[in-house]
């Protein structure tokens, strides 16, 4: 096996992406792992620190998800954090498949997911209504 070094894991292209069928809307969408960045910045929007508590933030949480990754055919987002409230607005179920296919694509178990989700019932905020 190779051992690869700075230049090659800075130009691989490790964005995997996999088109999911969603009839609720009507075709196929194509999703795309994403980023340790973007990953980062989605789970702290979800959980925030408070001194010793947690807040937690799940308003729209699948859309959010979601509009992370769903892209057009040049692996851009087809939504912007605006869009957030009105995918929120679109059936669960389709919400959920989508969610479930970009959680496997980027790595993210269900562990990770009960992991942020640990403590909600007992600790939980209202949240923000932004993305």
């Amino acid at each position: 096996m190779t051992l690869l070094s700075r230049d090659d894991i800075l130009a691989a292209n490790d964005l995997a992406t996999e088109d999911i069928d969603v009839p609720e809307w009507g075709g196929t969408v194509r999703i795309q792992a994403l980023t340790g960045a973007q990953r980062d910045a989605f789970e702290a929007s979800v959980v925030k620190m408070n001194g010793q508590s947690r807040q937690y933030n799940l308003t729209n949480l699948r859309a959010r998800f979601v509009a992370l990754s769903v892209v057009d055919d040049e692996g851009k987002r087809l939504f912007n954090d605006a869009d957030v409230k009105q995918l929120g607005a679109k059936s669960a179920g389709a919400l959920q498949r989508v969610f479930n296919a970009a959680q496997k694509l980027s790595g993210m178990s269900d562990e990770d997911v009960e992991e942020l989700a640990e403590g909600f019932g007992s600790d939980q905020s209202d949240g923000s209504t932004s993305a």
